[in-house]
């Protein structure tokens, strides 16, 4: 393949004779204004079939050379788009419309084409700079993506520093293989790899002794990015759009552009942020007297002595609230950002240097990232341009000890069973107390251990167009993008021996070293044939490839010498590796076909192939279909009510590779007297597996009113996933326990409905708004093995199962009468959003965007942890039919029904609002703005939920999603900033 590679790149540039340089001959001048005539800086002028454009400046003036009856295209984001022709006059004013329907935004369509909305067949998600980060900023990107996305279920694998996110898009798209979607930015397939960090040596939290586990909640490695460098987002949400983007592309495509220079005078932005961090929600702790200190024990010697150690302590004013001294600590975070833009017409640079400094809400724990990012784009000539990207990213993220625990040790689990009259604090020469409650005192876990995870990240892409051929009717592109995405991942994981619960182990160092380099390039050649105004032909095709290549070492050293954490200076050793490689390529050939700009007609086709498949050779064929009418393009509907209405549907499919070395039955390293040797891994590899195989079909209806001054967005689609990957068990008469198969379809059924409006339009005030309303339904239709729990804790206290004919997020559990039953499902009945902004005589800024999720249940054994400790804030209260404390009752279902875990996860949240204010009339000329602002980030959340934050998901970001089990706590943030544009 990579021949290949430099046989087409080195035959691409020989053939390669540029056409002749149009005739610079004349220069326009003109400004570009809106409604109220106020300049609309940042607009861009390009000379249509050419690679020539620039920006309007400050005060929307541009300067430009351009040949001879030449066709300016002047476009800006949120006005509609404007096409003049040069040939009368040299100086322009332009006025633009606003786009509250964002009819003429252009989206993605393949790999190398793009299209205006309006004649889109698919329902395409876009997030804007300012709607990502400009009302509250979030401590990470994926954070920042958390409520807006229209068809996404999001959660929190963990509220500890450094980020970690599940995102599904449009339902569950697989079982045991990939569910989260393909990140790409500037043409860069981005790795975003969980790495454990090997915490379940201590925590035990899978109990077969696995050195790794998903339920370390590490962060997800796309909380790298900076959101502040991103100009928009587009989210490819089915296979109907994704397809073209291969097998990592099953579980849908986020596709980000980053700030690009803009020609023109130089630009420069300064920010500076100030915040404060802190829980979004304590429990409480139970309210104890004398008589509940020593209900804490069934023997009577131990409850007279907890009885005293009660009275103790309350003589001596020793009661403490534990919850609130580990979790009620207040983060500090400050945010600096420095961007520079700028350039020529043939060149522009777009500069950038971001530093984020932020505590946590538990001592010792917090995250730092310094980024800088370099975007260089040069204009050879008229026909040729090329881009980079390049972004260094490190990032430090002190994660703490949370979530699932067998052992006792982390912070929440021991926090569960100790009560307030335990004395945990040290004396005064910082020796900390075992705690008698538990198997850890937190406090000294806190304090002394150490878990941490740095990242220095290079992330590259390259962009090359190059026009072949040009005339009147006919324009020949080669596009050339890919990159690569390299980081060395470094975490560091230090338990002193003394630990209380280290008394054992005498101290524990865990040292990881992951190298991970994925790249990825797409070669096509892009042809535009318009015959006439009332036919565009748009023809693309080209070959794509992807590799991986990731390779993770984890060392493991006990007793270890004191204050020393290599693992040289230990007396044990273990040590853990996993590597794993990946290629993967693709054909693919797009038609595109636009008759009287009313009917748009698109069918292309893929052809993949991957080395994890059971047949590395095999191509196979993933096509794709859609088609738009626009009726009042058409002329159907003239003018009047409707500014625009247009019907829509797509069809199309993608895969999903099975897991690497599924195909193989590897053989494993074994101690055979004292002599290293191999044994038959129990795991049996499938040497025909497939790929999934994902199908979908959308439809849609998209109109506009009252001037465009309201917009709807209606969609519905139906999404298959056929030979969904499963490991499951296998005959003991096999000799194997574990086999990887293709085991059945699932099916995802939804409905997207969404909204724009201006409600408010006068020269003073200006109320933009969308609401968004989204539905999903899974259904197992085949299943070729026998029903298992798939995650959590069993029916005692409720797991996930698949089973042919119910949903594929289905929690079961005992349900009271002595059986197994549906008590809850993780996927929500619905969800909606709401982003508004209200500008004040274009000066003052209100923004927010508000969050609801109706339905969908967790497993919460956050409660049961408590209930089991005696330290539940609700102990005692007695609402249940027994007459007996609740905590009491509660446990008393265990065995028997699993319904008082199995809980309701509805919210209602205020995510983001900012109030920010302009000002431009400034007495030195050199500032052009100055803008400040507050802003609170989860601040208000609205729910029933009994635990820490509904969004949680401790299990990681597969399958198994709303598993609560005492997690690092949810936080809110107050913000305060200051920018300054030069």
């Amino acid at each position: 393949m990579r021949q290949r590679l430099i046989f087409v790149t080195g035959w691409l540039f020989i053939i390669i004779i540029p056409v002749s340089l149009l005739a610079q001959n004349k220069t326009v001048t003109g400004q570009v204004t809106e409604r109220n005539n106020l300049p609309v800086v940042g607009a861009t002028i390009a000379v249509k079939n050419s690679t020539r454009a620039i920006v309007s400046d400050a005060n929307g003036k541009f300067k430009l050379s351009i040949p001879d009856n030449a066709v300016l295209i002047i476009s800006a984001a949120g006005y509609k788009t404007q096409t003049i022709n040069t040939e009368a006059t040299t100086d322009f004013q332009v006025k633009l419309q606003e786009d509250v329907s964002k009819l003429d935004e252009v989206v993605v369509t393949g790999l190398s084409t793009s299209i205006k909305r309006r004649n889109l067949a698919n329902a395409v998600a876009t997030i804007s700079a300012k709607e990502l980060d400009a009302t509250s900023p979030a401590q990470t990107f994926d954070a920042a993506l958390e409520g807006k996305i229209p068809g996404a279920y999001i959660n929190a694998n963990s509220g500890a520093p450094g980020g970690g996110i599940s995102v599904k898009l449009r339902g569950v798209t697989s079982v045991y293989g990939n569910t989260q979607p393909l990140y790409v930015v500037d043409g860069v397939f981005v790795d975003n790899t969980s790495t454990s960090a090997g915490l379940n040596v201590v925590t035990s939290a899978l109990a077969n002794g696995a050195t790794t586990s998903n339920q370390d909640n590490p962060s997800s490695r796309i909380a790298d990015l900076r959101a502040e460098d991103i100009e928009n987002i587009e989210i490819l949400k089915g296979a109907s759009a994704a397809a073209v983007y291969g097998s990592k592309a099953a579980g849908g495509v986020v596709i980000i552009t980053t700030k690009r220079g803009k020609a023109g005078k130089t630009n420069i932005t300064f920010s500076q942020d100030i915040g404060f961090i802190k829980a979004s929600k304590l429990l409480g702790v139970r309210a104890l007297t004398a008589d509940r200190a020593a209900s804490l024990s069934r023997d009577s010697a131990t409850s007279a002595a907890l009885r005293q150690q009660f009275t103790d302590a309350q003589s001596k004013g020793q009661i403490y609230d534990y919850e609130k001294e580990l979790y009620g600590n207040t983060g500090f975070a400050r945010n600096t950002f420095l961007g520079v833009s700028g350039g020529s017409d043939n060149t522009t640079v777009y500069f950038s240097v971001a530093l984020k400094a932020e505590g946590g809400i538990v001592k010792r724990t917090g995250y730092n990232n310094t980024s800088i990012r370099l975007n260089v784009d040069h204009r050879v000539n008229d026909n040729i341009k090329i881009g980079i990207s390049t972004n260094y990213i490190n990032s430090s993220a002190d994660r703490g000890l949370f979530g699932n625990d067998n052992a006792g040790v982390t912070t929440g689990i021991a926090l569960s069973s100790t009560p307030s009259f335990a004395q945990l604090h040290p004396d005064a020469n910082g020796n900390y107390p075992n705690d008698p409650f538990a198997a850890s005192n937190p406090l000294q876990t806190v304090a002394l251990m150490r878990n941490n995870e740095s990242v220095n990240r290079f992330i590259t892409g390259a962009n090359l167009e190059v026009i072949l051929q040009k005339n009147s009717t006919s324009t020949t592109k080669f596009i050339g993008r890919g990159g690569f995405d390299f980081y060395n991942l470094q975490t560091s994981v230090l338990f002193p021996g003394t630990l209380q619960f280290q008394a054992v182990n005498k101290g524990t160092s865990i040292q990881g070293f992951t190298k991970n380099l994925s790249t990825n390039y797409i070669l096509s050649l892009v042809n535009t044939f318009t015959p006439s105004d009332k036919l565009s032909l748009i023809t693309s095709g080209g070959i794509t490839q992807e590799t991986g290549d990731y390779n993770n070492l984890l060392n493991i050293a006990t007793q270890i010498i004191a204050g020393q954490s290599n693992v040289d200076q230990a007396g044990a050793l273990n040590a853990t590796q996993l590597r794993t490689k990946f290629l993967n390529g693709g054909i693919f050939i797009q038609e595109e076909a636009n008759l009287i700009d009313a009917i748009t007609l698109t069918a292309g086709v893929r052809f993949d192939r991957s080395s994890n498949n059971g047949d590395v050779g095999k191509y196979y064929t993933y096509p794709k279909a859609g088609i738009s009418w626009n009726l009042t393009n058409m002329g159907i509907l003239k003018g009047g009510f409707f500014e625009n209405i247009k019907l829509r549907a797509a069809y199309g499919q993608a895969n999903n590779v099975p897991a690497y070395g599924s195909k193989f039955t590897s053989m494993v390293v074994s101690n055979i007297t004292g002599f290293p040797g191999l044994i038959v891994n129990t795991q049996e590899g499938h040497a025909n597996i497939k790929p999934e195989r994902q199908t979908e079909f959308e439809t849609g209806l998209d109109f506009s009113i009252l001037k465009g001054r309201l917009g709807f967005e209606l969609t519905y689609y139906n999404k298959n996933i056929d030979d969904f990957l499963m490991l499951t068990n296998s005959p003991a008469s096999s000799g194997y326990s574990t086999k990887w198969l293709n085991a059945g379809n699932l099916r995802n059924r939804g409905v997207e409905l969404g909204m724009n409006a201006r409600p408010i339009q006068s020269k003073n005030i200006t109320w933009n708004t969308s609401v968004n309303f989204w539905t999903n339904r899974s259904l197992v239709t085949k299943f070729i093995i026998p029903p298992v729990p798939q995650g959590s804790f069993g029916f005692v206290l409720g797991s996930f199962q698949i089973q042919q004919g119910k949903s594929a997020t289905q929690i079961l559990g005992l349900d009271g009468t002595g059986g197994v039953s549906k008590l809850g499902d993780a996927e929500p009945k619905f969800q909606m959003n709401t982003y508004n902004e209200i500008t004040f005589f274009n000066k003052l800024s209100l923004r927010f965007l508000l969050h609801w999720k109706y339905g969908g249940q967790n497993v919460n054994l956050t409660s049961l942890e408590n209930d089991f400790g005696g330290t539940s804030p609700d102990y005692d209260k007695v609402t249940n039919k027994l007459g007996v404390p609740d905590a009491v009752y509660r446990l008393m279902q265990i065995g028997s029904d699993a319904h008082e875990f199995v809980q309701s996860s509805s919210y209602l949240r205020l995510r983001e609002i900012g109030l920010y204010y302009t000002f431009t009339k400034l007495p030195v000329s050199y500032i052009k703005s100055i803008q400040v602002g507050v802003s609170f980030n989860n601040y208000v959340t609205i729910t029933k939920y009994h635990s820490y934050d509904p969004e949680v998901s401790n299990f990681g970001t597969g399958f198994s999603s709303g598993i609560d089990v005492d997690p690092y706590p949810a936080s809110k943030r107050a913000n305060f900033h200051v920018s300054f544009d030069f």
